[in-house]
């Protein structure tokens, strides 16, 4: 028994060291990011912008700087407008999209996941289809639709193709059959109608699929690149993502703060909705 214990106990302590190192990996361009966020120009430029650039020398990567300076978030958070231009940008596209895909989306998931009717199951197939479909698939279709509504060098360009995204349709969906039929039977019993019972059973019981769907739909919204790319030519209107890749080389300190005041948002969300976007994506994978 003591030596089944013993085994026991150095496996679990290995899996745990295999577990950190995993982590750790995951963790290293972070923590990289984060400190060259404080090193100064000379610095930066020594450990990584010559050996990148094309010389012989090697990447000399740091965990801390050597000399740690505030002066690259001071250059992005105070003499550079147009990084705040860019994310206003960014926030105007991407909270008006998610609200549409919860307007629009929950409500079509309640739909699929409650009623029966003809196609029903044609239809959803179909919502797949377009949810895994890349966005070169569709780019030129949207485009010619986009250009005959005149809404092309608009918010309203990235707007209106994120409301009708299928994905939050999909996760939700899943979530909402996964409430127990007692449940939505008891409210219909005490005279809830439909939309009652979506609306104070369904939405709170859905909830983590809901929050699962807003989390991922703000990350590819955020994120989004090809899409300002594709229908957005006026650079007044572009998103945060497209501010990191027209840095020149000698803003590189103002990149890396620039990569960390972006990352930000993302990050707030998901540990704020840790535990529902879990309980979503295990909701999603439930089979019936």
């Amino acid at each position: 028994m003591a030596v089944f214990r013993l085994r026991h106990f150095r496996a679990a302590h290995l899996r745990t060291l295999c577990l950190a190192v995993l982590s750790l990996l995951v963790w290293l361009p972070i923590l990289l990011m984060l400190a060259a966020c404080l090193m100064p120009e000379d610095e930066l430029l020594w450990r990584y912008l010559e050996p990148l650039g094309g010389g012989r020398d090697r990447v000399r990567a740091a965990l801390l700087p050597a000399y740690p300076s505030a002066e690259p978030l001071i250059e992005l958070l105070f003499r550079s407008p147009g990084f705040f231009v860019m994310f206003w940008n960014s926030c105007i596209q991407t909270l008006p999209a998610l609200a549409g895909q919860l307007l629009i989306g929950a409500p079509a998931a309640w739909a699929f996941a409650r009623f029966s009717f003809p196609g029903k199951k044609a239809l959803f197939f179909f919502y797949i289809l377009l949810m895994v479909l890349p966005f070169q698939v569709t780019q030129v279709s949207n485009y010619l639709v986009l250009d005959r509504l005149k809404l092309l060098d608009t918010h309203l360009a990235l707007i209106l193709p994120g409301i009708w995204s299928t994905f939050p349709v999909f996760i939700m969906t899943k979530s909402f059959e996964t409430i127990p039929t007692a449940l939505l039977e008891a409210a219909y019993l005490d005279g809830a109608g439909e939309w009652k019972t979506f609306f104070y059973v369904g939405m709170p019981s859905g909830y983590p699929g809901i929050v699962t769907a807003m989390l991922l739909g703000f990350i590819d919204l955020w994120n989004a690149l090809e899409q300002p790319v594709a229908y957005l030519k006026n650079v007044a209107l572009w998103p945060l993502s497209l501010y990191l890749p027209n840095i020149a080389q000698d803003k590189a300190s103002v990149a890396f703060a620039a990569c960390l005041v972006m990352m930000a948002p993302p990050v707030l969300f998901y540990l704020n909705g840790q535990s529902e976007l879990e309980q979503g994506i295990a909701a999603s994978g439930v089979k019936e």
